[in-house]
Parts: C-alpha cells; sequence; structure tokens
C-alpha cells in the first residue's frame, strides 16, 4: 500500500503544485511588459530605426566600388579601313607598277633614231638597253615584294585584337554637396528614432493600463465574491429561522417559499461571480505572459479596503499633459518627417557635386598599342549635376509634401485639444469617483444599520421575513456599490496618470 501511494504522489504533475502565485500590481506590471507581444514589435522597430539611421550617416563619408567585366564581340576594333588596308599591304606593288609605267611612258616618247643612237653607245659597253631593262625590272620586283611585306607587317601591327576584352574598375566617390537630400535624410533617420521611441512608450502604457485594469477586475470579483458568500449565508441564515417559525405555526408557507427564491437567486448570483472571477484570472495570466490554468492570487484581493488617495490634479499638470504624452511625440515627429521629406524633394531642384577618383585597368592594354597584356591608369574628376528641365515634377511633389506637412500640423493641433479634453473629463471621473465612493459608505452604514434593526424586529416576531429579505438585499446593493466605487476611484487614478503621461 506504501508502495502504490508513493506512486500515486509522484504522478501528479508538478505543475498544478507550482500553478498558485500571489502578486502584487508592481509585479503583474513587470510580467506584462516582460512578456508583452507589442512591446516586443516595439524593441525590434526602435532596433531597425538605430540601424537606419546608421546608414543614413555613412552617405556623408566616400564609397568604394569594385567593378570587373569580360565580354567577347564578333569583330575587333579597327583602326584602319579596308582601303588603307590593301593600300599598305601593295604599297610594293603599286609602287613598281607606277615605276614601269613611267618607263613605258619615257621609252615611247623616243624617236627609232634616238633609240638607234641609244643602243649604239651600250653596245659599245658591251649591253643593250633590253638587258638593263630586264635586270631594273628583276630589282624592282624584289623591291616591290619587300615593301609588300612590309605594309603588311604595318597592317599587322594596327589591328587590336579586341574580340576578348577584360576590363575591370575601382570608383571612388565622395558627395560634397547633394543639395541638402544627405542632411535631411539624417534628419528623418533622427526623427523615426525619436518616433519608434515614442510609440514603443505608448505601447507601454497602454500594457501597464491593460494590467491594472484586469489586476483590479480581479480583486473587485474577489469581493464580490466574499460578499455574495455572506450574503448567501444570511439568507440561509433567515430561511433557518423561518422554517422554524413555519414548524411553530408562527410564519406561512408562501414566506418560506420566498426566502427559498432568495437563496436560489443568491446562489446563482455567487455562481456567476465565482466564473467571472475565474475568467478574469485567465486575462490577467493572459496579460502576465502565464498559461491561463495558473492561478494568480492577487495582493490586494484579500484586504478589507482597496482605497487609494487620488492623484491631485493641478492646472500646471493639465498644461503639461499634451508634453508628456506619447502619441503627441508620435504626431511631432511625423509632423517633422514631413517637413524633412520636403526639404528632400527640393534637392531634386538643386545642383549636385561630387569627387571621383579611381584606378582603371583593361586587356587588351590600349595604353600599350592593344597588346595582349593588362595595363591600367589613375584618375580624377569632379562631377557636377545641374537640373535644367523637368517639367515642374519636383515642384509638383514639393507641393504635395508641403499639404502633406500641413495636415500633420494640423493633426498635432487637433491631438492637443482632445488631450486637454481627455485630461478635463479624467480629473471630472477621478472627481466623480470620490464622491461616489463617500456616497456609498455612508450608503453602507445605513444598510447594515437597517438591516440589523430588521434582523433584531425579527427576532422580535413585529416584522416579517419580506421586510428582513428587504434589508438584505439593500446592504448587498449598497456594499456591491463600495466596492464599484473603490475599484472606479482606482481606474480613474490609472486613468488620469494614462492621460497626463505620466503613467509608470
Amino acid at each position: 500500500m506504501r508502495y502504490f501511494a508513493a506512486l500515486l504522489i509522484m504522478s501528479i504533475p508538478l505543475s498544478g503544485l507550482n500553478a498558485r502565485q500571489v502578486v502584487d500590481i508592481d509585479s503583474c506590471r513587470a510580467m506584462a511588459l516582460r512578456n508583452n507581444k507589442q512591446m516586443s514589435i516595439s524593441a525590434v522597430k526602435r532596433d531597425m530605426a538605430r540601424n537606419i539611421r546608421k546608414s543614413a550617416r555613412t552617405k556623408y563619408l566616400p564609397g568604394v566600388h569594385a567593378f570587373g567585366s569580360y565580354m567577347y564581340t564578333s569583330r575587333e576594333i579597327s583602326l584602319l579601313n579596308g582601303n588603307q588596308k590593301s593600300a599598305l599591304s601593295n604599297i610594293g606593288s603599286t609602287a613598281a607598277g607606277g615605276i614601269n609605267s613611267a618607263l613605258q611612258n619615257a621609252g615611247a616618247s623616243l624617236t627609232p633614231d634616238q633609240l638607234a643612237a641609244i643602243n649604239g653607245q651600250l653596245g659599245a659597253l658591251g649591253t643593250s638597253i633590253d638587258q638593263i631593262a630586264s635586270g631594273f625590272n628583276e630589282h624592282l620586283n624584289s623591291a616591290a615584294a619587300m615593301l609588300d611585306a612590309g605594309g603588311r607587317g604595318i597592317v599587322d601591327a594596327f589591328r587590336t585584337d579586341t574580340r576578348n576584352i577584360f576590363a575591370g574598375s575601382v570608383l571612388v566617390t565622395q558627395p560634397i554637396y547633394m543639395g541638402g537630400s544627405i542632411r535631411a535624410l539624417n534628419r528623418m533617420a533622427d526623427i523615426g528614432e525619436q518616433l519608434t521611441a515614442g510609440s514603443a512608450e505608448a505601447v507601454r502604457q497602454q500594457t501597464i493600463y491593460d494590467t491594472d485594469k484586469a489586476y483590479w477586475t480581479v480583486v473587485s470579483l474577489k469581493h464580490k465574491k466574499r460578499l455574495a458568500e455572506s450574503y448567501l449565508e444570511l439568507i440561509k441564515k433567515l430561511r433557518g429561522d423561518v422554517y422554524k417559525m413555519i414548524g411553530e405555526g408562527v410564519a406561512t408557507r408562501a414566506e418560506g417559499l420566498s426566502v427559498d427564491v432568495k437563496v436560489n437567486e443568491a446562489e446563482m448570483t455567487l455562481l456567476q461571480v465565482d466564473d467571472g472571477l475565474t475568467l478574469s484570472r485567465m486575462l490577467l495570466c493572459q496579460q502576465c505572459g502565464l498559461p491561463v490554468d495558473t492561478e494568480l492570487i492577487t495582493a490586494d484581493e484579500d484586504n478589507d479596503s482597496i482605497v487609494t488617495a487620488a492623484l491631485p490634479v493641478d492646472n500646471s499638470m493639465t498644461e503639461k499633459a499634451a508634453d508628456n504624452r506619447p502619441e503627441i511625440h508620435v504626431l511631432q515627429a511625423m509632423a517633422d518627417m514631413s517637413k524633412q521629406a520636403v526639404n528632400l524633394l527640393k534637392a531634386g531642384n538643386l545642383p549636385k557635386i561630387g569627387l571621383t577618383g579611381g584606378y582603371t585597368i583593361t586587356n587588351p592594354n590600349v595604353y600599350d598599342g592593344y597588346r595582349r597584356s593588362f595595363g591600367g591608369v589613375w584618375n580624377v574628376g569632379v562631377l557636377v549635376s545641374i537640373p535644367v528641365w523637368n517639367w515642374g515634377d519636383v515642384a509638383y511633389k514639393v507641393r504635395a509634401a508641403k499639404g502633406a506637412s500641413a495636415i500633420a500640423a494640423l493633426e498635432v493641433a487637433e491631438a492637443r485639444e482632445k488631450i486637454e479634453l481627455q485630461v478635463s473629463q479624467s480629473a471630472f471621473k477621478v472627481g466623480e469617483a470620490s464622491k461616489r465612493m463617500s456616497l456609498a459608505a455612508s450608503n453602507v452604514k445605513r444598510a447594515e444599520e437597517n438591516l440589523r434593526s430588521a434582523e433584531l424586529g425579527f427576532r422580535e416576531g413585529v416584522m416579517p421575513a419580506t421586510t428582513v429579505m428587504e434589508a438584505q438585499t439593500a446592504w448587498l446593493q449598497a456594499r456591491s456599490q463600495k466596492i464599484d466605487a473603490e475599484i472606479d476611484l482606482r481606474l480613474s487614478d490609472v486613468n488620469m496618470r494614462k492621460a497626463l503621461g505620466t503613467l509608470e
């Protein structure tokens, strides 16, 4: 038996043993802020904005880019045209043909007597004009062949061999003046970071407000559960007394049935309150990021009183409320960003100046007679871009951006007015809750005295059971209204702090 008992104890889930937790309002807030998904999203957005700001800062710095390319072409670049290539390749043949033509023209201009005289003179030397012409032709043809070969060599030397082109370059650019676009871009990045910070603060305050509301709802329902249990005990005690009186013939059966109905109503009310309390604990668990089956016991649910001193409100706090609200910070950041967007668009109509420098390498080497090798050159320069005409495109965009900026400014002004109204309403609700609290406390005292008198009269036999039930119902309503007033005062105070932007 001990063995089976030990197994039974070991089989109990450990999570159930640790499911009960006692928490106060501060620990609930801390857990809610730590586990809220929107808070995590806000943290990621702030990190994104921070990186965007760092990226914008790099626009002031020089940029270094490396490029590389290869290109194959079906034809190579030629420095000589076709006629020049033909002329150089046949320069010797052309020259020999010209010389032969000139000699033939010269021979045709001589008379037979002149030819005979020349042959006579050459004959005395042991030769003739035909022999001299034949030897000259042989030398001329040899010289022509050499010149043709030299011309073809020149044509080959002028070949570029650029069908396979390799190129590479390292380019450094340094912006000098970009029309104010870089400055506007960096300012927008700074404002974007402020905007995400304001959004995160708004999410934080809303999370605290929702957590407080869920916490005090649990406290309220817990007090109402105790009240319902007390009322059930009272009505059951009255039912016992009535049935005793019925047995003695002092009370009627109808009075007993009326008391039974009240008992059933009290049990139904207790069941509803208990169900509401369970659901409220689940909501608080969800707000705190805990499993919904965790039984959170609030530190204030067992206190006899949950009243707190409301936040005193003066005119100075009301005037500073708009400046403290994260919503105003977000709207103001959006308005400032729209102004910078106008400056960014205006840069489209301004000149841009940049400094460039780098090193370029090519193969074939264009700096060494298109030799098949790598060769490069350093370069430095200034690039100036001046917009001349764009059909008013930039002007139209600037006007549209100015309209958006004006709308953003109006939204800020409208939000300030709404915040002033919200603060005034919250202050009114705080005062109203305080008055209700005082009235509810007075009503509880009267209801308790009325119930005491009714019970005394019932025991003395001078009052019927219906009078006691009416007194008990009035007591229940007075106590319930007091609990509602106390919780309303708590929530009104939280709402007032949220309206003032001071919810911590």
